[in-house]
């Protein structure tokens, strides 16, 4: 049944998320500090990569790319849906956005640092990293430009910078709202971050400019980003990496996953902080039917992988998707296909669609899945290159558990301390829906 039109006051909208900014109860600080533990287990794990090698990793000959670069294009794809949700649809002028637009962004944000550890995590030698700067140096040595990790490193910088500054610009009325009702020093530190925001017809006049330009400038990142990390395997002559789908396939799958991501948030927010009159079951159930049409897309690209390794004769191709489906991965190749394309389909049912614990279990599967999909992408081609005799297996270490269970507690950490310090809702996208407008109309 559809939920009743969100009806409500400005002074409804200002107290139900100023709510959530008061002492927070002992149960929070005691989720906080299990996460701080969860990332002081990936900080200990790395250091002891750094003193004693990179080879306490799983990596091997032939299989050099394991979880780190997994989880570096599983977080970028994370990221992706958070500008498509307050980008694109902010310029299709899509309602439904608003109550999530806020934690959507925030999500953006934060993926995206997690994912730019990653590298620094696979690089070993982190101090190394000072010869892939574009600065003089006393070794005359200059990054090469022509390699898709410099892409990486431009790519994912420009997107960081558009989505904060997006971010931050849909949030200064907001912290102006939380600068005027509180006292002390809470007060002083919300008056730095609100910019001298006041609220005049001239400042939302350019808030409203503004705002238009960076979800304009966002929306071809989403595809452009993703698409460059896309190119770290499709520029090379990996067989079951060297084709041209790779690029809107990664796009779909990180739009895909990103989503699902969304709903795993908003779920537990929406409980927690008493949101249910404005995170709406209408509105997680356009996510879930947004979900349907990216799984969709991703079940196309399976197909029309297997079917353009077939249809181009080439042995080699042919003989590393049968192994890809039936070989040592075969499992992870199924929990991929199974979660990622035939799970969402139980989304076209709207009792399951409308149920919160079916949205939330759904979106957990989905997200497994397409952290497989990067597994059986990555390893399972350069597991079974050209030569068979270079064949390999590889198993990641406790090591890797470690930095990847570091990365999940890291998001988390910072996504829990900033939805309980900084206002979790987008008030002033809220108000101009409570009076029929839009966000710079």
């Amino acid at each position: 049944m559809a939920e009743a039109p969100l009806t409500t006051t400005f002074e409804d909208i200002d107290r139900t998320v100023l709510n959530t900014l008061g002492p927070a109860p002992a149960r929070y600080w005691a989720g906080v500090l299990l996460l701080a533990a969860g990332i002081a287990v990936g900080g200990l794990c790395w250091i002891y990569q750094i003193f004693v090698g990179i080879g306490v990793g799983g990596q091997n000959n032939p299989v050099a790319w394991g979880t780190y670069l997994i989880n570096f294009v599983f977080w970028v794809g994370i990221a992706h849906s958070g500008t498509l949700i307050s980008a694109i649809l902010h310029l299709f002028r899509a309602g439904w956005r608003n109550p999530i637009a806020r934690a959507a962004e925030t999500m953006t944000v934060f993926a995206v640092c997690v994912a730019g550890l990653f590298p620094f995590v696979h690089l070993g030698r982190v101090w190394m990293v000072y010869y892939m700067l574009p600065v003089p140096n006393q070794r005359d040595l200059w990054p090469n430009f022509q390699s898709p990790l410099m892409f990486d490193v431009i790519a994912i910088s420009a997107y960081l910078t558009v989505s904060v500054l997006f971010w931050y610009t849909g949030m200064l009325p907001d912290l102006a709202t939380v600068r005027d009702h509180s006292t002390g020093r809470k007060q002083k530190i919300f008056t730095v971050l609100s910019l001298g925001w006041t609220g005049s017809q001239r400042q939302w006049f350019h808030h409203g400019r503004a705002y238009l330009f960076f979800a304009s400038l966002a929306t071809p990142l989403v595809i452009s980003v993703h698409s460059v990390v896309s190119w770290d395997f499709a520029l090379g002559v990996v067989p079951g990496w060297h084709t041209t789908i790779f690029a809107p396939y990664f796009v779909a799958g990180a739009i895909h996953s990103g989503l699902a991501m969304v709903i795993t948030l908003m779920v537990p927010l929406r409980k927690l902080f008493r949101y249910e009159r404005y995170i709406t079951l209408d509105v997680l159930e356009n996510i879930a039917k947004t979900i349907i049409f990216t799984g969709l897309i991703v079940a196309f690209a399976y197909g029309t992988e297997v079917f353009m390794a077939w249809y181009s004769g080439n042995p080699i191709e042919m003989e590393t998707f049968r192994w890809r489906i039936t070989g040592h991965y075969g499992l992870f190749f199924w929990i991929m296909v199974t979660c990622n394309t035939l799970v969402p389909l139980l989304f076209f049912f709207k009792r399951i669609r409308t149920s919160i614990p079916w949205l939330l279990g759904i979106c957990l599967l989905v997200n497994i899945g397409m952290w497989f999909e990067r597994f059986v992408i990555i390893v399972g081609s350069v597991a079974h290159d050209f030569i068979p005799h270079a064949w390999g297996h590889y198993a990641p270490t406790l090591v890797e558990y470690g930095v990847m269970l570091g990365s999940f507690c890291l998001f988390f950490f910072l996504f829990v301390l900033f939805v309980k310090h900084m206002p979790s809702l987008a008030m002033a996208e809220l108000k101009h829906s409570a009076t029929g407008g839009g966000h710079g109309d």
